[in-house]
């Protein structure tokens, strides 16, 4: 599996902004995505973005469009975060994820599920 390391974590206060980074070891595979999870105080994991790196295409969930934006560097092997008008409810460790085992593409548009690779995870608290 290819090995993801996050950085960028850290304090902030609301309505303040982070960028959020995910180094892998080596190339991903273009037919596959990078997503970011979250998972806050007493709560379940969630998707918060993902990026199918064949097409760019990038999805988010509904808490975090227009405030949040996922990219990926080819050159870099790097994924990003960008998060911008932080609030409390972001609080939590994100993760970084690749290798999907399952990867549906319809009509263009690509998701992916069951990630096989993760990252340790970088804390996020808002206050």
């Amino acid at each position: 599996h290819v090995q993801l390391v996050e950085s960028g974590g850290g304090s902030v206060q609301a309505g303040g902004s982070l960028t959020l980074s995910c180094s892998a070891s080596e190339s991903t595979s273009s037919g596959n995505c990078m997503a970011w999870f979250r998972q806050g105080p007493r709560k379940d994991r969630e998707e918060v973005a993902s990026i199918y790196t064949g097409s760019g295409l990038t999805h988010s969930a509904d808490s975090v469009k227009g405030r949040f934006a996922i990219s990926h560097d080819n050159s870099k092997n790097t994924l990003y975060l960008q998060m911008n008008g932080l609030e409390p409810e972001d609080t939590g460790i994100y993760y970084c994820a690749a290798e999907a085992m399952s990867v549906i593409c319809t009509n263009g548009d690509c998701r992916c599920e069951n990630y096989g690779s993760w990252g340790q995870g970088t804390q996020v608290t808002v206050s």
